[in-house]
Order: structure tokens, then C-alpha cells, then sequence
């Protein structure tokens, strides 16, 4: 059994929004490994909480924490922050998982009625379906997920089980596979009481602003905010210390395995 836990960043509504990106992130791993895993998160956050005063059990919400925002406002200085960030994904290599990143642009979009989470949704478990395929194990897994949106994710899913028709790299057509491996509808945990729906948001927020400055054309600009911690480039280090982490196999088109839609 394998668990995958999902978080987004910005907002999936079109043709109305206030992101110009909506990012989804898996991240999943064997359910023997939840334990070791967990180990991992929670000797880091004892470690932070040693070093910089960040309480253990405080959810750790990236772009809030990057942008000095509540409930972190005033309490780390911009180095901190960027020291913070980069000892997480020094202890994101310790864990053993994958990742999944399907990112929708919506200044793409021709077609006034796309459905921005049910396309990101579809996109990241075809590609976690294909990768336990590949495993060549009769593997299942499950969807956990913080429940804002876990009506709209359970209806998705419920017809990816029934009918899922994937675009054709041969032509024009599609053909119908229907998801197998997943079981149950996806689960809601509170994003507070989960440290891996925590690294799921704070990939989502990289893997964002990694899109913004090398996929978009032209580039979308960070914020000031932003700009006070991490530089230009930082993002890209960011990802390259984990990229053996990251499922490269969900496409060809991209260094890092994003899968960015509408082509």
C-alpha cells in the first residue's frame, strides 16, 4: 500500500482568480516507510525549534512563513527564513518518497469552462497510477488531503475510476484506461495535524515559483516579499538537491518532472 499525500498552491478557479498558477503536488511513499518518515520530519522540527524557536507543532506554511505573514510575522529575520528553507529540503533527501507536481497555467487556458483541480487532479494520479504500474507491483494506494477540497477531489477520483480517457502521444485521439490502483476517496486530515501535507505546501510554493521565472514566457515576477529571502536561482538549487527525490518519469519536457498544462 502506498499513501500519497496532496497539497496545492494558489487558487483553482477560471476563468475568475487571483493566481495566475494553480500548483498540485503528491508526494507518496510505502506505508512501511510512514514511520521512518515521520522520524525524519519531526527531528528536524525539534532541531528548528532548537535553533530558531519555530514550535514543533506549528504547521509550517511556506508561502505565510516566506512572505512574513501570521502567524510568523516579526519572529524570523529574512536569513533565518532562507537558512529554514534549506535545511528542510536538506532533510526532504533522508525521506523516502516521491514527487508529483502537475502545474495548470491558467494565462494558457483557451477554453472557458476548464476545471483547473479536476485536470491537475486527473494529471498527478495518472502519473502515480503509472509509476506503481512500472514498479511491477499489484500496489494500491490513497489520497490524503486537507479537506477545503476533498468533495471536488472525491468526485474526480470517483470518475477516473470509471472512465479516464489520456491524450494519445501518437496523434490527435485518446485512449480509455481506468485508474485501478487507487482505493477509497481521497481522506481529509487537517493540514495542521500533517507533517507530509506540510512538505506537499511547501514543494507547491517552490515548485510555483520555479514555474514563474523558467516555464512562463514571458516570466511572472515574484514578490517583494519573496524577494526580501530567497534571490533569483534559489528555487532551482532548491529542487536540484532533491531531484533524485523527484518523479522524473511524469514528463520528458521538463528537468524536474513538472508537468505544466495547457501545452
Amino acid at each position: 500500500m502506498f499513501i500519497s499525500y496532496f497539497d496545492e498552491s494558489g487558487d483553482d478557479g477560471f476563468p475568475s482568480y487571483s493566481s495566475e498558477l494553480f500548483v498540485l503536488t503528491s508526494v507518496y511513499f510505502h506505508h512501511s516507510a510512514w514511520k521512518s518518515n515521520f522520524q525524519v520530519v519531526h527531528d528536524l522540527r525539534k532541531q528548528l525549534f532548537e535553533r530558531y524557536g519555530l514550535p514543533v507543532k506549528q504547521e509550517f506554511h511556506a508561502k505565510e512563513f516566506v512572505t512574513d505573514k501570521l502567524p510568523y510575522h516579526g519572529k524570523y529575520s529574512p536569513q533565518q527564513r532562507k537558512s529554514i528553507l534549506f535545511e528542510y529540503f536538506d532533510m526532504l533527501l533522508n525521506l523516502e518518497f516521491k514527487v508529483i507536481s502537475v502545474c495548470i497555467n491558467k494565462l494558457k487556458i483557451k477554453r472557458p469552462q476548464y476545471d483547473v483541480l479536476k485536470n491537475a487532479l486527473t494529471y498527478n494520479v495518472q502519473r502515480i497510477e503509472n509509476d506503481l504500474n512500472y514498479l511491477g507491483t499489484d500496489a494500491r494506494f490513497l489520497i490524503i488531503t486537507d479537506e477545503g477540497r476533498v468533495s471536488k477531489m472525491r468526485s474526480t477520483t470517483r470518475a477516473l475510476q470509471k472512465i479516464n480517457y489520456i491524450p494519445s502521444q501518437f496523434g490527435q485521439g485518446s485512449y480509455r484506461k481506468e485508474i485501478r490502483n487507487l482505493i477509497e476517496d481521497p481522506l481529509p486530515k487537517p493540514s495542521n495535524e500533517s507533517y507530509f501535507i506540510q512538505v506537499a505546501d511547501l514543494l507547491c510554493f517552490i515548485i510555483s515559483l520555479y514555474v514563474k521565472q523558467n516555464v512562463c514566457s514571458p516570466k511572472i515576477p515574484w514578490g517583494k516579499r519573496i524577494l526580501n529571502v530567497l534571490t533569483y536561482g534559489e528555487e532551482r538549487l532548491l529542487l536540484q538537491k532533491i531531484k533524485t527525490k523527484l518523479n522524473l518519469k511524469a514528463t520528458s519536457s521538463n528537468e524536474f518532472g513538472i508537468v505544466c498544462y495547457p501545452k
